[in-house]
């Protein structure tokens, strides 16, 4: 039992929370950079020996060779285990942010790590940049499959680790973060950013540790640091132009080899072969700085190439990227886009020196890098930062400025949209910009949904009582409780299997069971807390496959939510999220408070509005609080014109303060927690159910006279309201009349409490009709009885007069319940009555024996009716002059 406990607490302990996430997000920094870092070795080792083998036999045929062997390799490689870490990867990412079911995993990072590494090895012109953000999402989303994750969280934890990727490729941590915002999941919320800075710092530092260098650049090797003047304004302008063209016509290739490859009708192994053929057969016939990527980024950069060799090279780079990805091979276009701005960049700013004094075109072969990059990937503040963190030169900011918005501008105009989207529209998948329902499951918590009121068991009942109550009641599955703390769960199947098995030892096909539920249940279940979104729950729900979860604060029980609970949310805001503002009432405001410890297991509510009834239900509250180890939390509503906003129209509230300081009286004589407040609303009723939501209230304690006018203490038809909405168990009290002429005059001064005579509720009559609800009156009368000396107890429930042989088996557990309580095992006693109604048995009863107390236990669907309409307790509370109380628990959905 130990391990499973441990277990379920493990998982408890993993939930989403900021410290889970600031932890996971460090972790995945560091994971992230590690396989950047070996992603860089691997590829720069199978590089040096392609290139040294160059020497040692002819070109012409060791280059074609090797990308044909490689690249089938690659393309076997991503074919036989993970399709999905074909080409740059970045769109894959994308893709799985948007909650495009695209698999994201362990084994698609080892497939893309290692196809990369090959890919990049054979020659192709590609980036090992696209790659190392699939793998640091890859890597985080392993990760996060783990521990019981929300899709947000997940969402946030896959950006974080495509954020440390990019980060550690470039050893660029904001570019890192800038990215995530600016392309991949566009989110600035606290927790996504503050992950997301981690692992990218984490992420940039390990890779600087381990030998990386700002994209290998030796800018050591610069003869001096960028220089800018006013007069080369329109060269960058004209770069940013001409970079912003060529990008987006760079990815209109893009898009068109893709679909060239896609006509050939062959498979990606062979598809990556031809591309690794080409490309070195084309690189055969080019100067052998050429070979070496890496070197040629930094003779274009630092000066070196005349024009002529720049623009071979733009023009060679341009189409070996258009073959080499357009196959699907393992690689990205970060790279090849920072070498085909580079150019550029050095063709204008070699033209430029013709006009303007400039001793070399570093600093537009630099802007230039920034420009493309812009264009290509429409990310321009990205590769702004990208270029600054690469050669941490202030000077060079706003020449990158200028030519990167050019470019991004121009790019959108003649191809509007991202590159990536599209090559994801060329797979069928189209990412909307928001989807609706993921929207509300995002700001809807369990507290906006969950049911509050919560039938439990008693971790002491049997499994014979436990039986009975799933015979009366659809729900499969309860929570289990002791001293209103969640201590387990216990479902219909639970006690089936038990039943079964004691079945098979004693021979009996239905023996009788007294084992505790505490020797069933489940203990330490899957929990939520109220503020936890409806994406979190809904996960979990899936996760282990339950139909419901309950929802604590701390241990306590708080409510439950379910799956129909998700749906109904849903459906509503689908058929009422456009109700405009105006239909719509304005919240209540609280004006004063006053707070106690939080040390209660519960709370019930009173609203308070009368001095003269105010004590007595203060009373009555004061003893089930006792009795349940409950805080009091008592409310004042005042009403204000519709006209005017509750928030700003101006009250007084010192009468309200002088009443609420008998309930703070009665439980410093008591030592009861005891909170105050005073609200100012539109509704009376709409208060009383805000305060009933945003308290965690479990029981509310009412005045009541069973009519629609109750001056002084309801106003209008609150009490129906409160009946039909109320998602606790609600208590109605209908003072008798000899209460009533005792306690009216005078009004008691500040800081008594009226005395309550005890004969008054010393003789109780409960009737039942089994259910639910029965048992929330039950479960309260040991506590109301203590308001009177000597109580006695009548059970009873109203037969029909046809009815011979009535049945008594409600009674007998409501006795039974009651025999727990030694101080009433021997005032308890229970009769049937026949009567053609209930109300006529009980008014009857009430009159011929003098009951001081009528406790109504609403439970079965057609009382419930009754009860909501009104009838009943209008006939009763008019027919006798005891005190009525009418206990029930929420309605059921």
């Amino acid at each position: 039992m130990a391990l499973p406990v441990l277990t379920q607490r493990f998982r408890i302990w993993l939930q989403p929370r900021k410290g889970l996430a600031i932890a996971e997000a460090s972790i995945i920094g560091i994971v992230a950079a590690l396989s950047a870092v070996l992603l860089r070795v691997g590829s720069g080792s199978l590089g040096t020996w392609r290139v040294q083998t160059t020497q040692m036999l002819p070109a012409w045929f060791v280059l074609p060779v090797i990308g044909l062997v490689f690249g089938f390799t690659s393309g076997w490689l991503v074919e036989r285990f993970a399709p999905e870490a074909a080409g740059s990867g970045i769109p894959q990412v994308k893709a799985t942010l948007a909650n495009v079911p695209i698999r994201l995993s362990w084994r698609v990072a080892a497939v893309k790590l290692v196809s990369a590494i090959v890919t990049l090895g054979a020659g192709m012109t590609l980036g090992r940049q696209g790659p190392t953000v699939h793998v640091g999402a890859g890597l985080a989303a392993g990760m996060s499959s783990w521990v019981p994750t929300s899709p947000d969280h997940r969402r946030q934890m896959i950006a974080a680790g495509a954020g440390a990727g990019l980060s550690a490729a470039f050893n660029a941590p904001i570019a890192g973060v800038l990215f995530i915002i600016e392309e991949l999941l566009q989110d600035l919320s606290g927790l996504t950013l503050g992950t997301a800075i981690i692992a990218s710092f984490i992420g940039g530092v390990v890779s600087r540790l381990l030998g990386g260098g700002s994209l290998q650049l030796n800018l050591e090797l610069m003869q001096h640091s960028s220089q800018f003047t006013l007069p080369e304004i329109p060269f960058f302008l004209l770069l940013g132009i001409l970079a912003g063209f060529l990008g987006a016509l760079f990815n209109h290739g893009i898009v068109a080899s893709i679909k060239a490859y896609q006509k050939l009708h062959i498979s990606l192994p062979l598809r990556v072969a031809l591309a690794g053929l080409v490309s070195g057969i084309i690189v055969s016939t080019l100067p052998e700085f050429f070979r070496d990527n890496t070197g040629l980024r930094e003779y274009l950069i630092t000066g070196g190439a005349n024009v002529s060799f720049a623009a071979i090279a733009f023009l060679a780079q341009f189409i070996l990227t258009l073959i080499a990805f357009g196959s699907g091979a393992p690689g990205g276009l970060f790279a090849p886009s920072l070498i085909l701005g580079s150019c550029l960049g050095h063709i204008i700013g070699v033209s430029a020196s013709y006009v303007l004094p400039i001793d070399a075109p570093t600093t537009y072969a630099l802007a230039g890098m920034g420009g493309f990059f812009s264009a290509v990937s429409k990310v321009p503040i990205t590769a702004i930062v990208i270029v600054f963190e690469m050669t941490t030169d202030f000077n060079l900011v706003l020449p990158l400025m200028i030519v990167s918005v050019a470019a991004y501008l121009v790019s959108d105009k003649v191809m509007p949209g991202s590159l990536y989207d599209k090559l994801l529209q060329l797979k069928g998948i189209t990412i909307t910009k928001e989807i609706s329902h993921e929207g509300i499951l995002s700001k809807l918590t369990a507290n906006d949904v969950m049911e509050q009121r919560v039938e439990t068991l008693d971790a002491d009942m049997t499994l014979d009582e436990a039986m009975q109550v799933f015979t009366r009641s659809h729900h499969r599955g309860f929570p289990v409780v002791e001293n209103n703390k969640l201590v387990g769960i216990v479902t219909q199947a639970d006690l089936v299997k038990k039943r079964a098995q004691d079945s098979q030892i004693i021979g009996d096909r239905n023996p009788p069971n007294n084992t505790p539920l505490r020797e069933i249940m489940i203990h330490a279940p899957m929990t939520v807390r109220p503020k936890h979104n409806l994406s979190n729950v809904l996960y979990l729900l899936d996760r282990y496959q339950i139909s419901r979860l309950p929802v604590v604060e701390g241990r306590k029980l708080v409510g439950i939510i379910t799956r129909a609970d998700i749906i109904r949310a849903q459906a509503e805001h689908l058929n009422y999220g456009n109700t405009s503002p105006e239909a719509q009432i304005e919240p209540s405001y609280v004006v004063y408070q006053t707070r106690s410890p939080n040390i209660g297991r519960g709370r019930i509510l009173v609203p308070v509005a009368n001095p003269e009834t105010a004590a007595v239900l203060l009373q009555m509250a004061a003893a089930i609080a006792r009795d349940r180890h409950y805080e009091i939390e008592c409310v004042q509503v005042m009403i204000v014109s519709r006209n005017s906003s509750p928030s700003e129209t101006p009250v007084r509230t010192a009468k309200s303060r002088r009443l609420l300081r008998q309930a703070e009286v009665l439980g410093k004589k008591w030592r009861i927690p005891v909170h105050t407040e005073i609200r100012v609303a539109h509704d009376a009723a709409q208060a009383i159910l805000e305060t009933i939501k945003e308290r965690h209230i479990d029981i509310i304690l009412m005045g009541w006279k069973g009519e629609t006018s109750t001056p002084g203490r309801i106003f209008g038809n609150v009490v129906d309201i409160i009946i039909r909405q109320a998602t606790c168990d609600v208590m109605l009290v209908k003072l008798g009349q000899k209460v009533q002429r005792i306690i009216s005059p005078p009004s008691p001064t500040l800081g008594e409490s009226p005395h309550l005579p005890t004969a008054q509720f010393n003789r109780w009559l409960v009737t039942m009709a089994g259910g639910p609800n029965a048992r929330v009156a039950l479960k309260l009368l040991p506590a109301l009885v203590t308001l009177g000396n000597y109580p006695q107890i009548r059970l009873t429930q109203v037969f029909k007069p046809s009815e011979l042989k009535p049945d008594m088996s409600v009674l007998e557990q409501a006795i039974r319940v009651l025999m727990r309580r030694r101080k009433l095992s021997s005032n308890v006693v229970a009769i049937p009555v026949q009567a053609d109604s209930v109300s006529e048995g009980v008014i009857n009863l009430v009159k011929t024996e003098g009951y001081d107390v009528v406790v109504l236990g609403a439970s079965r669907e057609g009382l419930l009716q009754h009860v909501i309409q009104g009838n009943i307790p209008e006939a009763i509370a008019s027919g006798v002059e005891s005190t009525v109380i009418l206990v029930r628990g929420a309605i059921n959905n």
